[in-house]
């Protein structure tokens, strides 16, 4: 049976305790009683099996941890299950002045001997409270591991024990105890003990915040034992309202008891219906002194608030006391640290209410107070939320173009957040900052007609008022933006120029605050370049952004960049290269920050760069994989709006058919519907290709050279797919002159140079010439092996079947071109596996950290384990994300597992 009290003085100080046996802590203070008793619990207490049963596997396991949020029920849970218990259970709920080893060790024993577990002369007592002899603890833990039964010991509020040294004694304890300690935490957060140890061997029970809540059957339990009888449907809508939490299901239970009709009263409390108001304002609010009821009522629009803020809506100076006081008295205020305050949510909803019948009009001036306050002290999001439920959108939208923050629109951070605040803006707002953030909302869902509307409309009034230089370089921005979506370079040169101007004019911290503005405004620069096919103009840009050191609010931009690199590369031939930028750009996007590409509708996505890859599967001839990768790319709302994204995505998925021999409908798919300012050169040599190539694989080989009439040496890919219609066409002299045309040079790439080889080849061939032929076929292969080309090879049929099957070539192209050696009994393959989305080797670090996240050991653990430092270890996981591809911890163990790196 559980002693649920401690023994009084004297018998402390004789009899089971001994002589040993103190009656104060070694600060001289009375032991307290209340702190090793098992708390009371309510007639209303509901006890859930569930929990209980698990709790039970802590007679199993050394250690066990109820971890959950302020209410959620963990030390009532803990104290009925150990109440139920037939084996000792010494119960100590911590206060903050356990941090002093010699204090806690002190209850933790007087504890031990409440519950009839006596300590021996032999342990002794801490007599100082900043420490403990080392003795005593090795002892204890000796005697401990002798007992025949375990004793159970219950850490209440754990949280507030925050000394290493006391974390360190107590696991030491508990390891050297063995059978004979069951150590059960119950905290608010993490405990400082080594849990992934104990989580790996098996020997940790663990229930947290998602178990303790509440599920409507228990919430129907629970109803039942405040004499309300609900079914389950209708008390899932309360389950739901306040997500399980104990204590608000409490508050709500108490509340539909004055209703007649529970069902009925929640749905009326669903629908905003001042029964429950009735009673918390009658029991909370109305037992509070005038000028707290006064501060609670306009406090109730925030989410959190400081005493300076709520000075701020008050208009007083005497916030702080009333808060302190309010948080004391368990007036539904919560304290969350560092004088910032919240109000339970259902309290604040009705206080909202109740505002606005007693205060009518006030609210929006409330709003508007909070966020001038906010805006003051730099805190940007809580400015627009509040500003915005104020209805003065000037105010609103000039604060985001004041603080250069148009760029989030864009970046996939804050961007569908953005997107629907502004939603609500009113028509009737006029002003060059609500026109800026119209264009910017419009062009971040590629709607240009509407969008360049509200950017001319912006920049009249732009050039009418004074305005700062934020709005302009805003306006600059979306002028760039335009230009690439309508494939304008000279249009977007000039915005770049006048951005650099204009980024003279403001202040570096908004700048260095504000990476993004120039990462997108050089992203959109290089991408209308690249469609002018300007490659080294584009390059340049694009790099510059590539570059940027590593945030997330320049995530996509890089990756971006990353990918257009990757296509310029691909267009000249570098399949390889091509590769490794798609891949570093996949993996960017990977990155937190980046997720919302493909949802908030943005320019910006993983698009380019699955483009590149899907086009370079082609090239190996891995069809399969690439058309997975392009139905990844036409779930982007992007890929028909931004040119080079439709450009690219026309060209990847007219080789993918022209290689599955749907010549026809891969000419259609060739034309990418794209209507710009200025033509690309690439997009429509890259159509004329497809269409030669569909009328040379139909047997029309002048037809295949007519429409590459005309072609020369700089367009390389183009030159050689004339050349190889002009020799189809029995013309093999205008070929090669065709193909002596191509420029010199490290611009051309091998899946250019191994094409032009074989056409070469063919014609040497057919001159007789067959020791040049297999000279210039070995050459080739020499060069797609490196780089698994098998395009050019599969396209060369029948005519280099032939000479495939004679050595030294058969070797040069056995297991990746044709069937290698097998063993007996198993068949000849091609290896066509795609490389894995790893953009570069894991560090040898970066493993350890990987290993130990598999291990299901958090952030702190992992550093603990390390001997390194958090911030370290969050630097390695995030370059373990990026160079999975992941952006979560699972994710990452997934993968990982796949690529067998674990």
């Amino acid at each position: 049976m559980v002693v649920s009290a401690v023994a009084d003085a004297d018998d402390l100080a004789q009899g089971t305790a001994g002589p040993t046996a103190l009656c104060v802590d070694p600060l001289g203070d009375p032991f307290l009683r209340t702190r090793i008793a098992l708390p009371s619990r309510a007639a209303t207490y509901l006890r859930r099996q569930r929990l209980v049963r698990h709790l039970d596997q802590a007679l199993q396991t050394p250690l066990t941890l109820l971890n959950g949020a302020a209410g959620s029920g963990k030390t009532l849970l803990a104290a009925d299950w150990a109440a139920g218990l037939r084996q000792p259970v010494a119960w100590l709920t911590a206060e903050e002045g356990d941090g002093r080893p010699g204090v806690f060790w002190a209850y933790l024993l007087q504890a031990l001997r409440a519950c009839g577990v006596p300590a021996s002369g032999a342990i002794g007592l801490p007599s100082e409270a900043a420490r403990v002899d080392h003795r005593l603890l090795a002892t204890l833990a000796a005697e401990l591991n002798e007992r025949d039964q375990p004793v159970v010991v219950v850490l209440d509020e754990y949280d507030r024990v925050t000394a290493p040294e006391v974390a360190e004694q107590l696991e030491f304890v508990l390891r050297h105890a063995g059978a004979g300690l069951r150590l059960v935490l119950v905290s608010r957060t993490e405990p400082l003990l080594p849990l992934h140890r104990y989580r790996t061997a098996g020997e940790l029970t663990e229930i947290r915040a998602a178990e303790l809540a509440f599920t409507p059957e228990e919430a129907v339990a629970l109803l039942e034992l405040h004499g309300l009888g609900l079914p389950v449907h209708a008390a899932r809508a309360l389950v739901d309202r306040t997500r399980g939490w104990a204590a608000g299901l409490r508050l709500c239970a108490l509340a539909a008891g004055e209703s007649a009709d529970p069902e009925v009263y929640l749905k009326e409390f669903e629908a905003g219906s001042s029964t429950v108001a009735d009673f918390l304002l009658a029991e909370v609010l109305k037992r509070q002194k005038e000028e707290a009821q006064d501060l609670l009522l306009r406090v109730s629009v925030l989410q959190r608030f400081c005493p300076d803020l709520a000075n701020a809506l008050t208009e007083r100076t005497d916030a702080e006391p009333i808060l302190v006081g309010l948080h004391h008295a368990n007036a539904f205020v919560e304290h969350l640290g560092h004088s910032w305050y919240r109000l339970h949510p259902l309290f604040g909803e009705i206080l909202r209410a109740h505002l606005r019948v007693r205060l009518p009009g006030l609210e929006p001036a409330l709003h508007r107070r909070a966020a001038q306050w906010l805006l003051s002290c730099g805190s940007l999001p809580e400015t627009l939320a509040h500003g915005a439920a104020s209805g003065d959108w000037g105010f609103t939208a000039d604060a985001l173009i004041d603080d250069l923050a148009i760029g989030q629109l864009f970046t996939g951070l804050r961007s569908g957040e953005l997107d629907q605040l502004f939603a609500g803006m009113d028509l009737t707002a006029a002003g060059p900052s609500t026109d800026l953030v119209r264009a910017a909302r419009e062009l971040s869902q590629c709607d240009v007609e509407r969008g360049m509307s509200h950017l001319h409309r912006a920049e009249e009034r732009l050039a009418a008022a004074p305005v700062g230089a934020a709005a302009k370089l805003s306006c600059a921005l979306l002028e760039a933006l335009a230009a690439r979506l309508t494939g304008s370079p000279e249009r977007a040169e000039k915005a770049a120029e006048t951005a650099d101007e204009l980024q003279r004019e403001i202040p570096g911290r908004l700048l260095d605050k504000h990476p993004e503005v120039t990462a997108l405004l050089l992203t959109h620069l290089g991408s209308t370049l690249l469609w002018a096919g300007r490659f080294e103009d584009a390059r340049a840009a694009l790099t510059t952004v590539a570059d940027t050191p590593g945030g997330p609010s320049t995530v996509l931009p890089r990756e971006e960049s990353m990918g257009h690199l990757a296509l310029i590369d691909y267009l000249n031939g570098w399949i390889g290269r091509a590769e490794r930028k798609a891949l570093a750009g996949v993996s960017e996007a990977g990155r937190p920050g980046a997720a919302q590409s493909c949802t908030d509708g943005s320019v910006t996505g993983t698009g380019i760069a699955l483009l590149v890859l899907a086009a370079v599967a082609v090239d190996r001839d891995e069809l399969d994989r690439a058309q997975a990768l392009l139905h990844e790319t036409v779930l982007l709302s992007s890929t028909a709006h931004d040119p080079v994204m439709a450009a690219g995505h026309a060209m990847a998925r007219a080789r993918l058919l022209l290689a599955r021999g749907n010549a026809r409908t891969a000419v259609a798919a060739a034309d990418s519907g794209v209507h710009a300012v200025v033509p690309s050169p690439w997009a429509v040599s890259h159509e004329a290709l497809v269409a030669s190539a569909a009328h040379l694989a139909e047997g029309r080989p002048d037809r295949a050279a007519e429409v590459l009439q005309g072609v020369s040496g700089d367009q390389p890919a183009c030159a050689v797919q004339a050349a190889r219609a002009l020799l189809a066409a029995g013309r093999p002299g205008a070929a090669v002159d065709l193909l002596d045309s191509i420029a010199p040079g490290g611009q051309t790439g091998p899946a250019v140079s191994v094409r032009a080889g074989l056409v070469r080849a063919q014609i040497a061939d057919g001159a007789g010439d067959g020791a040049t032929a297999r000279r210039l076929v070995e050459q080739a292969l020499l060069k797609a092996r490196r780089e698994r080309l098998r395009r050019p090879f599969l396209d060369a049929r029948p005519w280099i079947s032939s000479f495939l099957s004679t050595e030294p070539l058969r070797e040069l192209a056995e297991g990746w071109l044709t069937p290698g050696p097998s063993r007996p009994g198993e068949p000849n393959a091609v290896d066509e596996r795609p490389l894995s989305l790893v953009a570069e080797e894991l560090s040898r670090r970066e493993h350890d950290v990987l290993e130990r996240l598999a291990a299901m050991m958090s952030t702190e653990e992992i550093a603990a384990d390390l001997y390194v430092s958090v911030n370290t270890v969050k630097t390695h996981l995030k370059s373990v994300y990026r160079k999975l591809a992941v952006n979560r911890r699972n994710e990452a163990v997934r993968r990982a597992r796949d690529l067998k790196l674990l």
